[in-house]
């Protein structure tokens, strides 16, 4: 029989336990962890973290104005691509072209930075809404935005947040706060 010594009690129970992604708890088996944070103003860009791995940051010098997106494999967990749209002067197309194609089952992370609606069209719209997006049809010029959805499901998703870009409410001037949101999405399985 072994007891741990005070000199290795440190490695066995270490202090403020964090789980992937930051979360404050680990997920239940078969699901993935996911942390994203929307873009603050036109300042600091938008982060998404999954499984522990962050797939677009501007670290990662792969974020712009509009939307970022990462598209995931929903049984793997492994990253597809990574994209940011500029929904400001960028082309729609482009957007379309990226989500249109999706396969059943893909998992698609949306972060906003800076302007995520401008050029956003109703077949965008009609795209993200099938997606499992509740608050799309409303987002607007300098909203806020965060959402997970994925190709194939039935229900809206659980996982969207949506502040308006309001002057009365704005947390910086001439937009609304940073959204964080992070939680434990179920993989999906082979048959689905």
């Amino acid at each position: 029989m072994r007891l741990a010594g005070p000199e290795n009690s440190a490695t066995v129970e270490p202090r403020a336990r964090k789980y992937k992604c930051g979360l404050p708890q680990p997920c239940p088996e078969e699901h993935l962890a996911f942390r994203m944070v929307s873009g603050a103003a036109n300042v600091i860009g938008p982060k998404i973290c999954l499984e522990d791995k962050m797939l677009m940051s501007s670290v990662k010098d792969n974020v712009g104005r509009g939307l970022n997106i990462a598209l995931v494999n929903g049984v793997s967990g492994e990253l597809i691509e990574a994209r940011a749209f500029d929904m400001w002067a960028g082309d729609v197309n482009d957007l379309l072209k990226f989500i249109r194609p999706l396969h059943e089952g893909t998992l698609v992370f949306v972060a906003s930075y800076d302007d995520p609606a401008t050029k956003m069209n109703e077949e965008t719209r009609k795209l993200f809404s099938d997606l499992g997006s509740k608050n799309v049809k409303d987002l607007a010029f300098r909203d806020s935005w965060v959402f997970v959805g994925a190709k194939g499901v039935q229900n809206k998703s659980p996982f969207e947040q949506h502040v308006k870009n309001s002057k009365h409410t704005n947390k910086y001037e001439g937009w609304p706060e940073a959204l964080e949101m992070e939680g434990c999405i179920p993989r999906r399985t082979m048959a689905s």
